[in-house]
């Protein structure tokens, strides 16, 4: 008995993720560290990050897929699970949400803000 419940402690940790997501959505608040660092604002479809009451970017909703901009020039699209930079595919949406674990195009948006030095 004793080895099938060290058995069950070893499985279970192993499929563990490896490691938790730094940033956390709460509401409208990304925090880290229990400590706000970014504010996520929606109008419609469309979701602006904000820190400090200033704009760093958004992601806004074209057809079926969301463009992130900064500054309103396209620097991501992101679209059917994936991010897109210059037609290449530059990520995916889970890769974004490993490190933040807040919904898809948040994650995503944060994700490239956060490529791109916006951040």
């Amino acid at each position: 008995m004793k080895k099938l419940s060290m058995l069950l402690a070893t499985l279970t940790l192993a499929s563990a993720p490896a490691f938790a997501a730094d940033y956390k959505c709460k509401g409208n608040r990304v925090e880290k560290g229990g400590a706000t660092q970014y504010t996520v604002r929606t109008s419609g479809p469309d979701i602006t990050i904000e820190k400090g009451g200033g704009t760093r970017g958004k992601a806004v909703k074209r057809g079926n897929d969301y463009a992130v901009e900064v500054g309103g020039s396209t620097q991501a699209t992101i679209e059917n699970g994936r991010i897109y930079k210059g037609g290449s595919t530059w990520s995916s949406v889970s890769e974004a949400q490993r490190v933040y674990d807040c919904p898809d195009i948040v994650a995503a948006t944060l994700w490239v803000l956060e490529q791109k030095g916006q951040l």
